[in-house]
């Protein structure tokens, strides 16, 4: 008997057995669906950590304070407080660098501020940044309507403001921004840029963000501590650490830094914030794979016992089978493809389930549209696995039926 026969006489008994075939299905569903889900979904934060900062450039590195950035893996946490770099240490690093770069200036001036203009306003939850011309390029945002700040501008402190595309909506939904003057605090600005949407997902600014020039940050925004971060970013990525090299060594000198003395600042790869997180999802990735393997193994007993009941209450089919020519190989193998059978559809079910609702995180975290190809062939083949697993013992029990006996069996 072909493989192709022995599918459709699963079929035929998985609907004479509907309401159990269908139960099993569908533990064998959820378990895939968990599995695929979760994984998609990690795929797709995965995709938007990586398109976050690779915006800012494999070429591109920070000078900050010692012990303000963020450590996710929880390694290198810094107890002592550190000198913040100031604006003048900041201008002094970027006036004498000399080296095929783009270096910016900028500062958080507040995490947590509220924007007016005339009756609307935010949430006190805008970032506003202080910064220079060359911002925009080495932190990857594009300008989408309007234009960036001026060198005058920057070094006059003019109240000029860029603002991200969600500050935007909220406060001039279909108006025109460019123009108009929105107040930040108790200070007034006049919009002179419309950022591009960039995606506020990783909780560094994103959309909700106002920047100002960075000595008007410095005089309207008190805040203690204000340190300044300096960004570089090289013409060529492969001058990466030489260019890390002569900026560490630089900026030693202006802060007068003794030989035998250790950094007290840091400097840091854009990319390394990336792949702490990153990092990190390994666990996630690992519950993920126990949760989903748990439930099959679940689904796999429940299989086996319902393929049990199915030999016992096929025990006459099976003697009339063997008396008229079948082997015990062939029903061995009937009731095999039937537990593959079962197992694939549930399986197919929880890959459609799994990419859509991983897809659907992808999304809410701005990720891409995700097709996790490998993620799909493994639950097929955890399928097979499970089918087979669950289906040899019935299938060997149904296989050594004596076949006088079995016509009995009533």
């Amino acid at each position: 008997m072909t493989i192709k026969e022995n599918i459709g006489i699963a079929f035929n008994s998985i609907k004479g057995n509907a309401l159990r075939a269908v139960i099993t299905a569908l533990i064998i569903s959820l378990g895939i669906m968990a599995l695929v889900g979760i994984l998609t979904a990690i795929d797709g934060i995965k995709s938007s950590i990586n398109s976050n900062f690779s915006s800012m450039g494999a070429n591109t590195f920070n000078i900050k304070n010692k012990g303000q950035s963020v450590h996710f893996s929880g390694k290198n946490r810094q107890q002592k407080k550190y000198k913040t770099i100031s604006y003048t240490e900041a201008k002094s690093f970027a006036s004498e660098f000399h080296f095929p770069a783009t270096v910016s200036m900028s500062v958080n001036a507040s995490f947590a501020s509220t924007i007016k203009h005339e009756s609307l306003k935010t949430d006190p939850n805008v970032m506003v940044m202080g910064a220079d011309a060359n911002y925009l390029t080495v932190a990857g945002y594009e300008i989408d309507r309007g234009r960036n700040f001026q060198e005058k501008e920057i070094n006059h402190g003019a109240s000029h403001v860029l603002i991200g595309k969600e500050i935007k909506q909220k406060l001039f939904r279909n108006k025109e921004a460019i123009g108009e003057s929105i107040l930040i605090g108790g200070a007034k600005f006049k919009v002179i840029g419309v950022l591009k949407e960039k995606g506020s997902s990783m909780g560094f600014g994103g959309d909700r963000l106002v920047i100002v020039p960075i000595d008007v940050a410095y005089q309207a925004f008190s805040m203690p501590n204000m340190s300044s971060v300096i960004t570089v970013m090289v013409k060529d990525a492969q001058q990466l650490n030489f260019a890390i090299e002569e900026a560490s060594s630089l900026f030693r000198k202006i802060r007068k830094l003794p030989v035998m003395i250790p950094n007290n600042f840091e400097v840091f790869k854009a990319d390394s914030v990336s792949e702490d997180l990153i990092g990190n999802l390994k666990y996630v990735t690992m519950a993920a794979s126990i949760i989903g393997l748990i439930t099959l193994l679940g689904a796999a007993v429940g299989l086996m016992n319902i393929m049990l009941v199915s030999v016992t209450e096929r025990t006459r089919e099976i003697g009339i089978r063997k008396a008229i020519g079948a082997t015990s190989s062939e029903i061995k193998k009937q009731f095999l493809i039937e537990a593959i059978v079962i197992c694939q559809i549930g399986g197919i079910g929880g890959i459609v389930l799994g990419i859509s609702i991983g897809n659907v995180v992808s999304a809410l975290v701005g990720g891409g549209f995700i097709v996790p190809w490998f993620w799909m062939g493994s639950g097929i083949v955890l399928c097979i696995l499970v089918g087979l697993i669950s289906g040899i013992y019935p299938a060997i029990k149904a296989s050594k039926l004596d076949p006088i006996e079995a016509l009995r069996f009533e």
